[in-house]
């Protein structure tokens, strides 16, 4: 039985997401402040967290990029009212694998809650490529560690996730529908940016010509 992490300060929302979860068969920890949840998180045998954004006494954001310094392979879904790209992009960029807003259907949650958990496990073919180098990059995926001209980088077990993939199609056009399925495990994937978003992040802290836009269709790795 998985056990996640509910770090939220409204109680209402809280509890309506833990009783969800509970029958869906997930065991569940609640925290209703940014310390508490922290700590849990890092303390306790935690598979998932789903992580609020606006938290008293440590915000999410903060929370996220202290989790991901000891767990880099712990998925974090952040559940925020904040809408705006650019808190996405941030949540993203310190580690958050996936993103969602309120109001949220309760549905949808358990669809990522369950893809997040499932790409957790970590499938034979996947573990099969262990290093790799392009341009100044060099990655190795069974440490999660990345360097770039000497120097690390931080990337998010989602960015590990979604490099190597694009590494193991190298060369080939691959779709957003193609990672959503290969990458996110969505059986049938949503209509969302989220590839994209993910895309820029890996050009922004890995250089950009590595990997190529195919109009309409999706992206390319080149290296």
């Amino acid at each position: 039985m998985a056990r996640i992490l509910i770090v939220e300060d409204d109680r209402a929302i809280a509890k309506g997401v833990a009783d969800v979860l509970r029958l869906e068969g997930f065991d569940v920890l609640a925290a209703a402040d940014g310390e508490a949840g922290l700590r849990l998180a890092l303390g306790e045998a935690v598979d998932l967290v789903v992580l609020d954004v606006r938290l008293p006494r440590l915000d999410g954001f903060e929370v996220c990029r202290r989790i991901r310094e000891d767990r880099l392979a712990l998925p974090i879904l952040m559940l925020t009212a904040k809408a705006q790209e650019a808190d996405k992009v941030l949540g993203l960029g310190l580690g958050a694998d996936d993103y969602m807003t309120k109001p949220f259907g309760i549905a949808e949650l358990i669809a990522r809650v369950k893809a997040l958990l499932r790409r957790a496990l970590v499938k034979p073919e996947e573990a099969e490529l262990r290093e790799v180098e392009f341009g100044r990059v060099r990655v190795d995926f069974e440490r999660l560690r990345a360097t770039r001209a000497g120097k690390d980088v931080t990337l998010s077990a989602r960015e590990f996730a979604l490099l190597r993939y694009l590494v193991r199609r190298r060369d080939c056009v691959v779709t957003r529908e193609e990672l959503l399925r290969a990458v996110w495990h969505y059986d049938d994937p949503p209509v969302t940016r989220t590839v994209d978003v993910h895309i820029a992040q890996l050009r922004r802290k890995l250089g950009p010509r590595h990997f190529t836009s195919v109009r309409a269709v999706g992206y390319r790795f080149e290296g």
